[in-house]
């Protein structure tokens, strides 16, 4: 009735109009609800109750099949999941936050990239839509394309991918055809940024920290990414050392351990794959004279997995010390 006040209770509080706003939703909105109307001194019957079920937040997510790091020529799909819910969405991908024109290739919610290309490189986000609103990745994922003959090239010094805290660090980029333009980029904790202390193409870090752990890489005036290298920074004592380069199937694998007081290798060290123990060496050094994706321990033929990251184009391998 037009001009009447009407006052409506339900199970939460009193109102003066026909509709209740909850401004934001949370699990503890959850329960049934009724409804009755009152004018002057009369009320309705109370209203058929309605049940709100209100679920966690929708979250999307990126996964990769079958690695982040890959070789020019291989292939590679991203993953868009949407928790909670499988039906009805559509998705669109973006690289370095800029949208992919060609995200019809991601129907379904996956994207393929065969074969992948170096100027695929960077950090990969999907967006799914069902009505409203749209939910983004909370996380990204990047993708890391190498070359096997880059003419561009990170130069790391010391040349390794583990580091103590407090150490210095230096990366340079060196290009064949002697251009320039490129400097070094780096990607940490979900984020891409420039090295903070750079001077042309050289990036000198004077004490490092564990946030300083990250994927590094040369970048060009026009976007171009060359020769991306992962850097892991240690606050322990003990730090693995292999070559910072990628390991690629049939290499040659020399690993040891150093300690951080002495800087000098560790004289006895076990060394450990998957928390079983592989070989125990009294001169701190184990040697894998040909690197493969099958593992057999005590072979000459084997990959290894833990703290130490590195890639063969294959297989993530990963090293443990102990020290002894």
């Amino acid at each position: 009735m037009e001009g009447t006040n009407y006052q409506y209770k339900n199970s939460v509080s009193q109102i003066s109009t026909q509709e209740w706003n909850i401004s934001s939703v949370d699990h503890v909105h959850s329960g049934k609800y009724t409804c009755t109307g009152q004018m002057v001194a009369q009320s309705s019957q109370q209203s058929d109750a309605v049940t709100l079920n209100v679920s966690a937040e929708v979250q999307a997510a990126v996964r990769v099949s079958p690695q982040p790091w890959l070789t020019e020529g291989d292939s590679v799909t991203l993953i868009c999941v949407v928790t909670g819910s499988s039906t009805g969405w559509t998705f669109s991908w973006f690289r370095d936050d800029d949208y992919l024109s060609d995200s019809s290739r991601g129907a379904g919610g996956s994207y393929t990239l065969s074969p992948a290309a170096l100027q695929h490189t960077g950090v990969y986000m999907c967006r799914a839509e069902r009505g409203r609103p749209a939910y983004y990745t909370k996380y990204t994922q990047p993708l890391w394309i190498t070359d096997s003959s880059p003419s561009v090239s990170l130069v790391v010094s010391p040349s390794r991918s583990q580091h103590f805290s407090s150490d210095s660090l230096s990366l340079s980029c060196e290009d064949q055809s002697n251009s320039t333009g490129w400097t070094v980029r780096k990607y940490t904790d979900r984020n891409t940024e420039d090295c903070s202390k750079q001077t042309g193409s050289t990036c000198q870090i004077i004490s490092l920290s564990t946030s300083d752990t990250g994927v590094y890489w040369c970048q060009s005036q026009s976007g171009e990414k060359r020769h991306p290298l992962n850097i892991t920074v240690h606050d322990g004592d003990v730090i693995l050392v292999s070559s910072v380069d990628a390991v690629i199937e049939g290499d040659t694998l020399t690993l040891h351990c150093l300690h951080r007081s002495t800087n000098s290798p560790i004289l006895t060290a076990d060394f450990y794959k998957d928390g079983s123990l592989i070989q125990n060496q009294t001169t701190g050094e184990m040697k894998i004279t040909t690197v493969s994706n099958h593992s057999t321990a005590g072979s000459q033929s084997e990959s290894l997995s833990a703290d130490l990251i590195l890639f063969t184009s294959n297989q993530l391998l990963t090293a443990v010390y102990k020290f002894t």
